[in-house]
């Protein structure tokens, strides 16, 4: 575990006496800077950063995310409390495809037999019976429906149903068109239906092993398919396709292109060749206010940067607060995008802070070196050391630590696949606690981390206060451990993309 200082190595001996209570609680004088940073972050001050952030929600429909009145107010919260702590806030706007429902879609079967189908509730513990695809169009129409090649197709091949402008000839202009799953992309699908005249269509799952559920999924981009688009399981795909079947669908939808931000900051001191880069997404989902996911994580950032400024660091802090990565990461892959080579360079390591507060908890340190979960493998060179740090300050303060692998679901996932080392914390989303790790943690097994994981009830009461206390020690102990050290993991070359060859 690398903690030096001055050729030094911090202790675990320092680092609990700084933590002999809670961020924040007495300030002990230590003289390593990393025990110095956990005693002096406030628990306090992040709650109150995350009763603003509530309450610019609730002032803005109750949402935070990107392209929304919420998230632009909420940014404008952000700039100010970092300007009044002494920053120069770079506010890094870029465009984003936006797609909201705008209210429930339907799916009704007028014809032979009556009947309505249930559609997909985003947090559902449930599928529904269909889904409205990501920038599908609005409408509200009725008509025959015409299956467009669904048949099963011959065994170990994939449909191609609907991939080929040929597939519609004589297709009847208003009808509903029914596709299976299959060879190409849904985008693909529904745009050739568009252009034969379809008044909708329903893509369908092919049945297959694994392929029978609900589909969701993404119809290209904003503005390129304004037919309403709906996904839906096989079953419901199979009985459509009977004879004389008639359907009424209806979507109400916005999908466009809109503009959002990201805000960085960095410390006024510490040599910009050795950036140590922290930070947390900033955006909510838009069922929600996004209080645990992921207000948690950026308002104990915020308290931490408002700290770092006052230190004489010698390696860079820069703190950054991600647009837009509840539509795919968005926000930290255009800033890591846009970095040259020797702007990647200075970036040494990455500390991502993600839903840190979870009511359920466990506390999740990201598995550097993939020694604790198989699967997804190892972070770049340099990642297992970042894991040690957060290992060595939950050891230190007697708290149970456990991997988390790197799935690629929160905004680390822009700098592994450039090389950079990177690591952080996660105390559970959706998914249920196992029975061990209610023995080991504490809580309720066979229950997820985040009862409230992407829904309206993600508010101040979704949060576990001492959850969000540890972590902000450990938040504290891994930034200032990496600013002080001499040595800084150096990046990787950015992972070659393969080139196909396919014509």
């Amino acid at each position: 575990m690398f903690r030096p200082r001055r050729g030094a190595v911090l202790t675990a001996g320092a680092a609990v006496l700084a933590l002999l209570a809670v961020p924040g609680g007495a300030t002990a004088r230590v003289a390593d800077p990393a025990a110095r940073a956990v005693a002096g972050v406030r628990a306090s001050a992040v709650e109150s950063h995350l009763a603003a952030l509530a309450r610019i929600a609730s002032a803005h429909g109750d949402t935070r995310a990107a392209g929304t009145p919420g998230y632009a107010a909420a940014r404008d919260y952000l700039v100010t409390q970092l300007r009044a702590a002494g920053y120069r806030p770079v506010v890094q706007e870029f465009d984003f495809p936006y797609f909201q429902e705008e209210g429930t879609a339907e799916l009704s079967r007028l014809s032979p037999t009556p009947h309505t189908y249930l559609p997909s509730v985003a947090g559902a513990d449930k599928l529904g019976d269909f889904a409205t695809m990501t920038f599908s169009g609005s409408g509200d129409v009725s008509g025959p429906v015409r299956a467009v090649d669904a048949g099963a197709p011959a065994k170990g091949k994939a449909s191609t149903s609907g991939c080929e402008a040929a597939d519609f000839a004589g297709f009847p202009r208003g009808a509903v068109a029914l596709l299976r799953r299959g060879t190409c992309t849904f985008a693909v699908k529904a745009a050739n239906a568009q252009a034969a005249g379809a008044a909708a269509a329903v893509i369908f799952n092919d049945g297959g092993e694994g392929r029978t559920d609900t589909l969701s999924g993404t119809v290209g981009k904003p503005g390129e398919v304004a037919i309403p688009v709906l996904g839906a399981s096989h079953a419901v795909g199979e009985e459509l396709a009977r004879a004389g079947t008639t359907v009424r669908v209806t979507t109400r939808t916005t999908s466009e292109t809109r503009q959002t931000w990201n805000v960085i900051a960095d410390t006024r001191r510490g040599d910009p060749r050795r950036v140590v880069m922290v930070g947390a997404h900033f955006d909510s989902v838009p069922e929600g206010p996004g209080i645990n996911d992921n207000a948690s994580g950026a308002a104990a950032l915020l308290e931490l940067a408002k700290y770092a400024y006052r230190v004489p660091v010698p390696n860079r802090l820069r703190f950054a607060w991600w647009g837009a990565e509840e539509l795919g990461l968005l926000g930290s892959e255009h800033y890591v995008a846009a970095l040259s080579a020797r702007e990647r360079a200075a970036v040494r390591l990455y500390l991502n802070h993600d839903m840190i507060a979870s009511p359920n908890h466990v506390y999740g340190i990201y598995d550097g070196d993939d020694s604790d979960r198989t699967g997804e493998g190892p972070g770049p060179e340099g990642s297992a050391r970042i894991e040690k740090a957060y290992e060595g300050y939950f050891k230190a303060i007697g708290v149970p630590t456990q991997g988390t692998d790197f799935t690629g679901r929160s905004d680390y996932g822009p700098f592994i696949a450039r090389g950079i080392p990177a690591g952080g914390l996660f105390t559970g989303a959706e998914g249920d606690k196992t029975e061990a790790e209610a023995l080991r943690f504490g809580g309720t097994a066979g229950k997820p981390y985040d009862p409230c994981y992407h829904r309206a009830c993600d508010t101040l009461a979704n949060l576990n206060r001492r959850a969000l206390r540890v972590n902000l020690g450990a938040m504290a102990h891994a930034a200032f451990t990496f600013a002080y050290t001499p040595l800084l993991p150096t990046p990787e070359p950015p992972k070659a993309t393969p080139t196909s060859t396919a014509p």
